[in-house]
């Protein structure tokens, strides 16, 4: 028997209760008509089996009072299996619309859905779904990544095929339950040793339904692609590389289930002055060797601020760095980072006469002091 066939089932008449019996009422008929049905009560009754399997049935689905209420829908909806699709335009196409919540079927569109929840056979169409998490891609700009910034993004994910709406089957057709698991999707085969498996229908491959005539826009699966465009805020001092996780904005849930989420992976293009580390920002800074050896106060630009000045204290080596407080990048606690600035000593390609001269005076001056004297030394020692 197909789920279908339960809509026509009045489980109200097998328990001899009327439609508005309380739970009570309904324990206690079934209780009465199990003692008197029941197969070992009845030894040599081949119907008696059969009667208490509806009796079971009937008590399973009224005693259950969420299985109860969607059964009691389901006969008022299908008017006790007496259903006729509506046709719709000029082409006779069947509207499903008001039956199956806006060809919204379940993940796979079948209409098993619609009963797998009450008897128990598969899915349930009823119960909400959260939609399906998206990932996309965006890149932003060094100063962008920094400020935060809200972008547009094109998201594409599954949805029911709108051709169909979603029942896998051509427009102005329907499919039919699979024989062969009576529109449950599973089948149980027998096993050496008494031993008995259960698995996916290999007829319907778990659908509950069989497609005689595709839909050609879905090829029969019910699932499409949906597109739509998006408004997301990337956070500012975002990295190049970060995976940003937006909450509710992935694809639109089903049965009033929640959507999914967004993840935007952040790609940073990266600026001709200034680098990152962290919550800071790096930046490497040419300085004549007079400023280096005597001292100097130079001018280091920022990202956002303009330029400031640095002290460069005397003596100071190639490849020193000094901190500039606050002109970082924003961090998680809204406290901007630092800007470090490595110095390097610049040293000239080209002297010109009074240049030279000055080196070379010096030179003079520094004759007596080898820098590489200990290097040698220590390396000597080792030999």
């Amino acid at each position: 028997m197909s789920p279908a066939d339960y809509a026509t089932k009045d489980f109200y008449e097998v328990l001899g209760v009327s439609k508005n019996a309380s739970v009570d009422e309904i324990k206690k008929a079934y209780r009465k008509l199990a003692r008197a049905n029941h197969p070992d009560s009845k030894p040599g009754d081949p119907t008696a089996e059969e009667r208490f399997k509806s009796i079971s049935e009937a008590y399973s689905v009224l005693s259950d009072a969420e299985k109860r209420k969607e059964y009691d829908e389901q006969r008022a909806l299908f008017g006790a299996g007496r259903f006729q699709p509506r046709r719709g335009g000029p082409g006779g196409t069947y509207d499903f619309s008001d039956v199956f919540g806006g060809g919204r079927t379940g993940a796979d569109g079948g209409f098993s859905d619609l009963f797998g929840g009450l008897f128990g056979g598969g899915r349930v169409r009823t119960s909400p779904r959260r939609g399906q998490d998206v990932e996309t891609e965006t890149t932003l700009t060094f100063e962008q990544a920094l400020e935060g910034r809200t972008v547009g993004l094109r998201l594409s994910s599954d949805s029911p095929c709108q051709a169909c709406s979603g029942t896998g089957a051509r427009a102005g057709t329907v499919p039919r339950v699979c024989a062969t698991c009576t529109g449950s999707g599973m089948q149980t085969s027998n096993q050496a040793g008494g031993f008995a498996m259960t698995e996916p229908c290999r007829n319907c491959l778990g659908r509950g339904l069989v497609v005689d005539d595709p839909c050609p826009v879905c090829r029969g699966s019910g699932r499409g692609v949906s597109t739509r465009t998006i408004n997301a805020r990337i956070p500012a001092g975002v990295k190049d590389g970060q995976r940003i996780r937006l909450r509710g904005k992935g694809a639109p849930g089903e049965h009033g289930g929640p959507n999914g989420d967004l993840y935007v992976l952040v790609h940073v293009s990266p600026h001709p002055v200034f680098g990152r580390r962290g919550d800071n920002l790096t930046l490497t800074v040419p300085v004549r060797f007079d400023e280096a050896a005597l001292g100097a106060d130079i001018s280091v630009p920022t990202l956002r601020s303009g330029p400031v000045t640095l002290k460069i204290p005397a003596g100071t080596p190639n490849g020193r760095t000094f901190r500039v407080k606050g002109h970082g990048a924003p961090g998680r606690d809204g406290v901007n980072g630092d800007l470090l600035v490595t110095v390097e000593v610049e040293t000239p390609t080209e002297l010109d006469d009074t240049a030279r001269k000055a080196v070379e005076a010096l030179r003079a001056a520094s004759s007596g002091h080898d820098p590489r004297a200990e290097l040698l030394r220590r390396g000597a020692s080792h030999a």
